[in-house]
């Protein structure tokens, strides 16, 4: 069976509208590298060899899902240093999260939720062994 797109690497693209809270959030709260700014069209950053291209908006449109998120290590420490870094994690009344904003899944994996400054919905997320070995 051809691989397709499975040996190919993924580009990340989220709608942002205020340019520079974005590049402070991204860059200075998250620590990802900025790689190249093409204005009027995007912010690119380097996400651990993944690109992120930020498309700027005149409004962003929208969406109830999570658009970014990271896999993590350790989950509860990257929580408790991106909130030492001022970011605030969502709480859902319908999801039973720990005091860090934590949801434990039926199959072991724990996600938190927070957003950019746009609104838009990023994620931490430890999972057990997922990838086919």
């Amino acid at each position: 069976m051809p691989d397709r797109l499975g040996l190919h690497n993924i580009i990340a693209f989220v709608t942002i509208v205020d340019v520079e809270k974005a590049k402070a959030f991204y860059g200075d709260v998250l620590g990802l590298r900025l790689v190249k700014e093409e204005p009027p069209f995007a912010l690119v950053y380097d996400a651990n060899g993944i690109m992120v291209r930020l498309g700027m908006g005149k409004e962003r449109m929208p969406f109830e899902g999570t658009v970014l998120g990271w896999e993590v290590p350790d989950i509860t420490a990257a929580v408790a240093e991106l909130a030492a870094a001022g970011v605030v994690f969502e709480r859902y009344g319908f999801l039973p999260q720990d005091e860090q904003g934590i949801w434990a899944t039926p199959d072991g994996s724990k996600v938190a939720w927070f957003k950019d400054p746009d609104g838009n919905t990023l994620s931490v997320s430890q999972h057990p062994a997922w990838r086919a070995a």
